[in-house]
C-alpha cells in the first residue's frame, strides 16, 4: 500500500474508531473511494464495536462489576491500539482478535 492511499484514507480510518456514530460516518466517507487503508481500519473498528455490544450487554444484565470492568479495560486497550495505528498510518491488526475480524468481515490480510 502506498503513502497516497494511506494519506487519503487516514481521516476515515480515525473517525471510524470514534463511537458507533463515527463508524457510520466513516463508512459513508469511504463509500465512494473504497480506500483499502480505511476499509482495513473500519473492519477492525466494527469488530471491536460488535464484540463490545455482544459481551457487555449480557455482563451488564448479570450485574458482575468485576467482569464488566475487566472487559471494559481490555476493550479500551484494544481500541487505543487501533486508533493509534490509524493515526500513525499503519495497518496493524488489533491484538488477539484482529485477524478474526478481518476474516469474518470480508477483508484480506
Amino acid at each position: 500500500m502506498d503513502e497516497n492511499t494511506v494519506f487519503e484514507g487516514k481521516t476515515a480510518a480515525v473517525v471510524g474508531y470514534i463511537t458507533f456514530v463515527g463508524l457510520i460516518i466513516a463508512y459513508f466517507m469511504n463509500s465512494e473511494t473504497k480506500n483499502e487503508f480505511a476499509n482495513f481500519h473500519l473492519r477492525q473498528s466494527l469488530g471491536l464495536t460488535l464484540s463490545y455490544i455482544l459481551i457487555m450487554v449480557p455482563l451488564t444484565m448479570v450485574n458482575i462489576p468485576m467482569a464488566s470492568g475487566s472487559f471494559f479495560v481490555i476493550f479500551i486497550t484494544l481500541w487505543l491500539f487501533g486508533i493509534i495505528a490509524a493515526f500513525q498510518g499503519k495497518r496493524r491488526l488489533v491484538p488477539i482478535v484482529g485477524s478474526f475480524y478481518q476474516k469474518a468481515l470480508g477483508g484480506n490480510l
